[in-house]
Formats: structure tokens, C-alpha cells, sequence
């Protein structure tokens, strides 16, 4: 099991669960050291005091809060421990709700929550059965790092996960930033649906990190004193440039189709370049108005075969 990051309890009602927090994910990122790149030497960050000048230690540094431009009041990590909320050392479930209404973009770091001891292992129990019946996500408050922070606790595959959220002023307001209103047909909808559908996968597992791969393969190269990897092409749309948005949408259905080993019917595409078949079979039907021509000109030539008897 990792390190844990944190050890407390959920309290759920008058129900206590001790638990310890472990990270949901794993960092998986290459890392550059900053370098003096004239002999490759690393570039040490070194925590100077503004004041005297003077280069300090860590056991020197502590947390202070700017009042004032010249009043600072310093804070210690004990009275952080030690300030009276009932989520310093625990976290506290406040409320559930349908996990349908919960804001996505709100959601933030996740981790799993083990039992901690034989003690925890029936409330642990306990709480994972009722949100697994109840098809709800808890709400919970609880502190870390520092200040006191939203999560949202939900099951996965048998455990507790503990989704760290941001207060709902900590999202900005989304309307500024969508378009105008635009027009919209019926068929770039459908077919943008069928675009999805040619898309749509089982599961995310087959995804990958393919720049970590690339990256690592550049430094490789290097270490290796070969060349370089030769770059990708750039498929991206020129920036500025007017796309046909049904033809794009046509061809993006195409493709997924053709990489799904799906031949390519012709549903396929619903926008209409040129004047179809259908329409062309429907040209000749102003005959019709010929025919009342040719119908009054004969009752004409009637008419005058019996004025000359």
C-alpha cells in the first residue's frame, strides 16, 4: 500500500470510521532539473531573507499572514492543529446528494480511503453498502494543507474514494466565454450524433501518454548521441480558416467508420454537395402544364372543324 498522506476518521452521524488517506493516482511525468547549461550543474533555489539578506535554513522558515504592507503576523503549524473545527481531524460527511448534480468541473484531487484497522472494518463496510443502494455521493468537509476543503465520497470497485472539490466561489461563471448565438441545422446535429456514436469506446484503458512517450524517446536519443526523432506532421486546422462544417463532419464519420473496420454506408453522409438523384427524378413533373397546352389546342382546332361544316 502507498505512504499514507493523512490519517483521521470519517464521521458519519454518530458512526466513527478511522481511515488513512492514500493517493488515488500516480505522477508518471518526466522531470527536468534547471541546469547551468555552460557545465550541466544543477540551479539550486535558495530561500533568501528580503530583509538582512541573510540565506535561511528550513527549521527557520514558518507561515506568516500580510495584515498590512508592514505588519505581518506569524501563524504556527500547532495552532493550525489546534484551531477549534470539528473537521481538523476528521471528515465529517455533511450531506448526500445524486451524483447526477454534481458539478464536474468542481471536482479536484482524488484518493482512496483504507480502513484503518479490524476496528474500521464493519462501519467501513457500513457506509459503502448505503451509497452503494442509495446510488448517492456524500458530501463531506474536512481539513488539510492548511484550510478547510469540500469532498465527495463515492465507491469504486469496492472502496471509499475521496474526491478533494472546490467551494462553489472558486468556479468562475462560464457564460462570458460561450459564442454567440449561432444556426445550427438539423443535419449538422445528426450527423455530429453519428460522429459520437463512430467514436464511442468500451472503456479509457487503451488511452496512453503519448508525449511522455515521445519525450522519453528524445531523451533516450540524446544519451544515446542519435538523432533525433524526426517531428510529426502538423495536421491542425490553419488558424482563421472557413471549414465546411458538414464536410468536415462527413469525413470525420468516414474515418471513424473505416478505423473501425465498418464499410462505409451510404447514410454515412446527410449533407448534400450537388442536386441528388432524387431530386433530378422529380424534374420532369412540369410536364403536366405541357399537356393542359396541348389538351386546349386541340379543343381550338375542334372548335374551328366545326365552324368551317
Amino acid at each position: 500500500m502507498p505512504r499514507p498522506l493523512w490519517t483521521g476518521a470519517i464521521s458519519f452521524g454518530l458512526v466513527t470510521i478511522p481511515v488513512k488517506i492514500v493517493s488515488a493516482t500516480e505522477d508518471h511525468d518526466v522531470h527536468f532539473h534547471r541546469v547551468h547549461l555552460a557545465d550541466m550543474g544543477r540551479v539550486l533555489t535558495r530561500k533568501i531573507c528580503e530583509l538582512d539578506g541573510d540565506l535561511v535554513s528550513q527549521d527557520e522558515i514558518g507561515k506568516g499572514y500580510e495584515i498590512a504592507p508592514d505588519q505581518t503576523v506569524p501563524v504556527t503549524d500547532e495552532e493550525l492543529r489546534q484551531m477549534p473545527l470539528p473537521t481538523a481531524k476528521a471528515i465529517e460527511i455533511a450531506a448526500f446528494v445524486d451524483a447526477g448534480t454534481v458539478d464536474p468541473v468542481r471536482i479536484s484531487d482524488s484518493y482512496y480511503l483504507a480502513a484503518d484497522g479490524q476496528v474500521a472494518a464493519k462501519p467501513y463496510t457500513l457506509l459503502r453498502k448505503a451509497l452503494e443502494r442509495s446510488s448517492k455521493v456524500a458530501v463531506a468537509k474536512f481539513a488539510w494543507h492548511g484550510r478547510e476543503r469540500l469532498g465527495l465520497l463515492r465507491i469504486k470497485e469496492g472502496a471509499l474514494v475521496l474526491h478533494s472539490m472546490k467551494w462553489p466561489d472558486e468556479v468562475r461563471d462560464p457564460q462570458e466565454l460561450a459564442p454567440r448565438e449561432v444556426e445550427v441545422s438539423e443535419e449538422e446535429i445528426g450527423q455530429a450524433l453519428r460522429l459520437a456514436e463512430g467514436m464511442t469506446v468500451e472503456n479509457l484503458s487503451g488511452f496512453h501518454d503519448e508525449y511522455r512517450e515521445a519525450l522519453e524517446d528524445i531523451i533516450a536519443a540524446k544519451a544515446e548521441g542519435k538523432p533525433l526523432p524526426a517531428p510529426a506532421e502538423d495536421g491542425k486546422q490553419e488558424k482563421g480558416k472557413v471549414v465546411d462544417l458538414m464536410a468536415a463532419l462527413n469525413a470525420s464519420v468516414k474515418a471513424a467508420r473505416e478505423s473501425r473496420g465498418e464499410e462505409d454506408g451510404q447514410d454515412a453522409t446527410v449533407h448534400e454537395m450537388r442536386p441528388s438523384k432524387k431530386a433530378a427524378r422529380k424534374a420532369p413533373a412540369k410536364k403536366p402544364a405541357a399537356s393542359k397546352k396541348s389538351a386546349a389546342s386541340k379543343k381550338k382546332t375542334a372548335a374551328k372543324k366545326r365552324s368551317a361544316s
